[in-house]
């Protein structure tokens, strides 16, 4: 299904709708209600526009837990002023999940969003760097991006693997944290690299697989999202000087030869398995954070590789991306 967002910028007024918290029931209902609901259901999304005032309206979409045989409405509402935009989603993404070789460890549930994005974001003097305090960016289907895992090499934990690991309870700064798209990492993911949290919450490790397709226009891959500075979150593809259209290629490559020795550091060579078996090189079309500008516009992409969206924020994350919950 091709879902043109309007390319015309629609700045609402901060109505009701900012009142409705973090209820649920109350966002699910009101997208409902609305008569003009955009459905989104397995939408391929086209429109450019770095503005999130671009996307301002309501969405819904009807989808099924293929793990749980369970049908659920995707409900996201988007206002904006001047100066900002306000995304409240149940975190019920556009596609149906769960459908992936193993099970969630929990079972998918609705999760408020009430998230603020700044409509004319600002580098900061230096990178943010990713923590598991703040959820990373928010996708137009309401889903969260959330990179880090709580896993990481602690031969001493509870429930650990053969590598050493464990998958839980583990700092954003543990110097071996896992990579949770390594298939050695040991988490179960559909084919839309989600899963969900303990509370239910689903969300994205990497390309969605939805949203944008191998097809791109002549400008590239559409927006299909907004990091938690504000700063908007592309698909993969870009034109390149060459006037080629192409996928963006990251910056980051696996580290050669062994990991160092010692008992606080895993055994082996540096394959993936976790976040620090990569370094930055410098080599690719992306900076450190995972983004480039573009005709004058800064912005994330999906790459095939380590970091996968993004990597650090080059600007400063709102407040409102901070977890409630974990």
């Amino acid at each position: 299904m091709i879902h043109p967002f309007n390319s015309l910028i629609l700045v609402l007024p901060m109505t009701a709708t900012m009142s409705l918290g973090q209820s649920v029931e109350d966002i699910r209902d009101t997208a409902l209600g609305t008569p003009d609901a955009t459905d989104i259901t397995d939408a391929i999304l086209t429109d450019t526009s770095a503005d999130c005032a671009s996307y301002a309206t309501t969405y819904t979409s009807d989808v099924t837990d293929v793990q749980q045989s369970k049908g659920f409405t995707g409900a996201v509402i988007i206002e904006a002023d001047d100066q900002s935009c306000t995304l409240l989603s149940n975190s019920i993404p556009n596609h149906d999940f769960g459908d992936g070789e193993r099970q969630f460890a929990n079972a998918v549930a609705e999760v408020a969003q009430n998230l603020t994005l700044a409509r004319s974001p600002q580098a900061a003097a230096a990178p943010t760097a990713l923590d598991h305090d703040y959820y990373d960016a928010i996708m137009l289907n309401g889903v969260v991006v959330d990179i880090l895992s709580a896993g990481c090499y602690n031969p001493a934990g509870p429930r650990v693997d053969e590598y050493g690991n464990v998958l839980a309870g583990c700092s954003d700064d543990d110097p071996w944290l896992l990579d949770p798209m390594s298939p050695m990492a040991g988490f179960a993911e559909d084919t839309h690299n989600g899963h969900a949290q303990p509370n239910g919450m689903y969300h994205y490790h990497a390309n969605p697989m939805a949203l944008f397709d191998e097809e791109p226009g002549p400008d590239g891959s559409p927006v299909i999202g907004f990091a938690a500075d504000g700063f908007p979150i592309y698909g993969s593809f870009f034109q390149d000087e060459t006037g080629e259209v192409r996928k963006a290629v990251s910056g980051y490559a696996l580290k050669q030869g062994e990991r160092p020795e010692g008992d606080e550091n895993p055994e082996g060579a540096y394959d993936g398995m976790y976040r620090a078996d990569y370094g930055f090189t410098n080599a690719g079309d992306l900076d450190e954070c995972n983004g480039m500008t573009v005709n004058g516009q800064y912005g994330y992409y999906v790459t095939d590789s380590y970091p996968w969206v993004l990597a650090c924020f080059t600007g400063t994350p709102d407040s409102s991306f901070q977890r409630r919950q974990r």
